[in-house]
């Protein structure tokens, strides 16, 4: 029988990580560690997410859904990408600037590496005073100026920068140029794709004072040019209620204001649900039992739970895939 299930992160050492995703999420990190980013459901080779609760604990998200296939993921969900599961669902804990980078669309990334594109979503979690973001350009760019800029180092001068704040998300969408900046927490929705076109890294040295590889040739024709936002997401959270922030091909994402209890149903949606919560503690009750979870546990629903009531109070966010 399946249950919602809890999963083991996989934490990151980034050379911009800090101690947040402990201090604020409750992760285990050891003291002379520095985290950048949690992956909370993972189905990348080489970092598939493995069961941390139940009668399946021990268990990694491919065996499950080889077992279980549609009643997993969604019968849908199944026929398209198989064993594959589409998204990865992460924390990132910025402690300094992210490099400026860009990821490949669909396309581009079948013909380079026989995968997947990265288009993704932020939600901002906590920040300092000063946190913003880089997303973008500030005008419209030729390839020609892109070029030139990066021939002289001077790519940052033309990065549009965004202030920001806790509770705004923003969408990503593959080849658009970005960057997180420094004091900056935050839930990231994006598809099983971990490949990244690192295009300037602020002249950072690591501990044995190397550059990191530049991949400014790959990213050039990866860059959508022709494309530059809006990337804010519009939020009006109501209480006991799913609020909309984006829905597109690769998912769909709601903010759910917990305060009491709520019925969601999935009968319709034929496809696995995923919960972040980022503030407070919820308890999952559905027709065979119940699964409590705090802040920092994301939970994957099966598709065949259809009907839930979430209780407690908290802040959450739930991810899923519409046809």
């Amino acid at each position: 029988m399946l249950y919602p299930l809890k999963f083991r992160p996989r934490l990151k050492k980034r050379i911009w990580g800090g101690r947040l995703l402990s201090e604020k999420l409750g992760k285990r990190i050891p003291k002379d560690s520095v985290i950048g980013e949690s992956w909370e459901i993972s189905g990348v080779d080489g970092d598939i997410s493995i069961v941390s609760n139940g009668p399946l604990a021990g268990n990694n998200l491919e065996e499950l859904i080889e077992v279980y296939m549609g009643e997993l993921v969604g019968d849908r969900v199944y026929e398209k990408f198989g064993l594959e599961f589409p998204l990865l669902i992460k924390y990132i804990d910025a402690q300094d600037k992210l490099s400026v980078q860009v990821h490949p669309d669909d396309e581009l990334a079948a013909e380079r590496h026989s995968d997947h594109g990265k288009t993704e979503m932020w939600y901002i979690l906590e920040t300092t005073p000063d946190a913003e973001l880089y997303i973008g350009f500030k005008d419209q760019l030729t390839k020609e100026t892109y070029d030139a800029r990066v021939a002289t180092n001077t790519l940052p001068e033309i990065l549009s920068s965004i202030r920001i704040n806790p509770g705004e998300a923003f969408f990503i969408p593959a080849g658009t140029v970005h960057s997180i900046g420094k004091g900056v927490l935050l839930a990231e929705i994006q598809q099983t794709s971990d490949i990244t076109y690192r295009i300037y890294d602020w002249d950072r040295r690591d501990a044995h004072g190397h550059a990191r590889e530049l991949h400014t040739e790959l990213a050039a024709d990866a860059i959508h040019f022709n494309e530059n936002g809006p990337y804010a997401l519009p939020i009006e959270p109501k209480t006991n209620e799913a609020t909309l922030l984006k829905k597109c091909s690769y998912f769909t994402s709601n903010l759910i204001d917990l305060n009491g209890e709520m019925e969601r149903n999935y009968v319709a949606l034929d496809s696995f649900v995923i919960y972040m919560p980022f503030e407070g503690a919820l308890t999952i009750e559905w027709s065979e039992g119940e699964e409590r979870f705090r802040k920092g546990e994301t939970v994957l629903l099966p598709a065949c739970i259809e009907e839930v009531r979430l209780k407690g109070k908290g802040k959450v966010l739930e991810i899923y895939i519409e046809s």
